[in-house]
């Protein structure tokens, strides 16, 4: 099992944690904790080539405008998954693990 984890201090986004699509299935979860202050963030997803670079992010379903731990998952392929803190001051840490990744 590899943990995989990005942060971010301020607002805007993290960098985007690279998804191994070649692993069937594509079953992702993740955790988000509010390491410092009171920030507000939304996890955001992508289907993008990761060799033609992310353009075009989408809000997770239910882990989206949030100011306290939350956890969720992907149950479909995607390629990229990132943290965007959106308002608020203080940090967040997103952990991700993915299945069948060791």
């Amino acid at each position: 099992m590899i943990v995989q984890s990005v942060s971010r201090t301020t607002n805007g986004y993290s960098s985007a944690i690279v998804i191994n699509t070649n692993v069937t299935p594509c079953n992702i979860g993740f955790g988000v904790i509010i390491t410092s202050g009171s920030p507000t963030y939304t996890v955001q997803h992508t289907f993008d080539d990761p060799a033609d670079g992310f353009s075009t992010w989408f809000d997770h379903p239910t882990v989206a405008g949030e100011t306290t731990n939350q956890d969720g998952n992907y149950a479909f392929p995607i390629t990229g998954v990132k943290v965007v803190i959106s308002s608020g001051t203080g940090a967040v840490t997103m952990k991700l693990v993915q299945a069948g990744i060791a």
